[in-house]
């Protein structure tokens, strides 16, 4: 029997709610998900702009030119009129052929010679080449010191997730905001949920009490294994650990850092707070390369003692999940689409756009990757400054906090990662031998403490 569904409002009065507040979601997701209102009054859903309003041209240079980087910088192109990419950089000449070839056969973008950097000190080279924004997508372990330098010089963001790999770099992209939003720069990041409407939408029945007070969650990113990239003749120690970065922690924070964060931020946005312990493990058995392990399972508690349960799993031939479930007093939420009470019963369900087979697609109209960078141009357009880096921190930090209890097999608390020194990876970086960076797989109980 297929279960119950109810809606607590009409489509005609919710659609109608929407229209009543414009385009406040030009202010961001991020920041206006979290400072609305309490729990107890009315919240109601921002409208996003479809796309961003017309504008003085503004130039964009990408630090990073692999998939993630190639795709923000389609997504900028995409989003308004009067936008373009003006410069790349990448420690590899191979990823920025790739990412100048997409960007003329799809969009026909042509990037120059002399605006194409390669190596560790392209990303000052972009900052310097007169863009007005950076879009930042490189390895996880640069990220702090690029994202500093472009801050430093006065430019809007948009920075990927993790924000860092290790307490030193989270803490220093922290500092980095503050000084961001001082200086009146926007500031987005790439995690897209908080701008992907059927989130958006089902944390709103959240803040109106549809679930009652939360109790707890689970959040997951389990998925199949991630490919090696074997040395080839004539690859320096840094470029093979580079080009297999999906194995190494330095390089990504592991996987509990890079991916299970965007279930964490879910779990933090919803409970408008964050973890403040960990006591977790891991293990490793099938990943052939790097130091990662191949799977984390971590119980954080909060500060009032509800919990969350993650657990991120890298290992082909398993059951794969990606997604959250938070617990109320009254029912329960995937977080994206679907509210039940503890019958069973589905009593809400967002309403996806009906395609052309007069279905319901099962996608959000505009693809949260697009409409990130929608709202970050709008902002800076319009001059309501939106600054999503303190959340994009603190959920990385927290999934640090989870990764350290595992690889050391301690309980680790937040005030133990705000005060570490902890900084994974080399000091110096340049295309040469690395004789000390060999694979070291921690052990719970005898790895040192964070």
């Amino acid at each position: 029997m297929s279960p119950k569904k109810r809606y607590p409002q009409g489509r005609r009065e919710f659609i109608g709610n929407m229209a009543a507040l414009g385009a406040i979601g030009a202010i961001g997701a991020g920041h206006l998900l979290s400072s609305c209102g309490s729990r107890r009054g009315k919240y109601e859903v921002p409208v996003f702009p479809e796309r961003a309003p017309d504008g003085p041209v503004l130039k964009a240079g990408i630090i990073g030119c692999g998939g993630r980087g190639t795709g923000a910088a389609f997504n900028f192109i995409d989003a308004g009129p009067n936008l373009q990419i003006t410069a790349l950089a990448d420690v590899f000449q191979d990823r920025i052929d790739r990412c100048r070839e997409l960007l003329r056969e799809q969009r026909g973008v042509e990037i120059p010679d002399e605006n194409c950097f390669v190596g560790f000190d392209a990303y000052q080279k972009v900052i310097d080449s007169g863009v007005d924004i950076i879009l930042e997508a490189s390895v996880s372990k640069f990220r702090p010191k690029h994202f500093e330098a472009a801050v430093q010089a006065r430019k809007h963001c948009f920075i990927e997730k993790p924000a860092g790999v290790d307490p030193v770099g989270v803490r220093s992209v922290m500092a980095t905001g503050r000084m961001a939003e001082s200086a009146g720069l926007c500031v987005v990041a790439g995690t897209q949920r908080r701008h992907q409407l059927d989130y958006i939408t089902t944390f709103g029945m959240i803040k109106n009490g549809m679930i009652g007070d939360l109790v707890s969650a689970n959040c997951n990113w389990n998925r199949t294994a991630q490919p090696v990239t074997r040395r080839q003749e004539g690859w320096s120690d840094m470029e093979a650990m580079i080009r297999d970065r999906a194995n190494w922690t330095w390089q990504t924070g592991d996987s509990i850092v890079n991916l299970l964060v965007h279930n964490i931020d879910v779990v933090n946005w919803f409970f408008e707070k964050h973890p403040v312990r960990a006591t977790g493990f891991g293990g490793r058995h099938r990943r052939q390369s790097g130091d990662m392990y191949d799977f984390f399972s971590v119980d954080f508690a909060f500060d009032d003692r509800r919990t969350l349960h993650g657990t991120t799993r890298e290992i082909d031939g398993c059951h794969n999940r990606v997604g959250e479930i938070i617990f109320g007093t009254k029912g329960y939420t995937n977080c994206q689409n679907r509210i039940w009470d503890y019958d069973n019963n589905l009593v809400w369900e967002y309403e996806y756009p009906i395609g052309d087979n007069g279905r319901p697609t099962g996608s959000v109209a505009i693809s949260p990757f697009d409409q990130e960078i929608i709202n970050f141009v709008t902002s800076i357009r319009t001059g309501k400054t939106v600054n999503e880096v303190h959340d994009l921190a603190v959920s990385s930090m927290v999934g640090i906090m989870g990764r350290e209890s595992a690889y050391t097999g301690n309980e680790v608390t937040w005030e133990e990662m705000m005060e570490s020194g902890l900084t994974l990876g080399p000091t110096e970086f340049h295309m040469g031998a690395y004789p000390d960076m060999k694979p070291v797989i921690p052990v719970p109980g005898t790895a040192p403490g964070a």
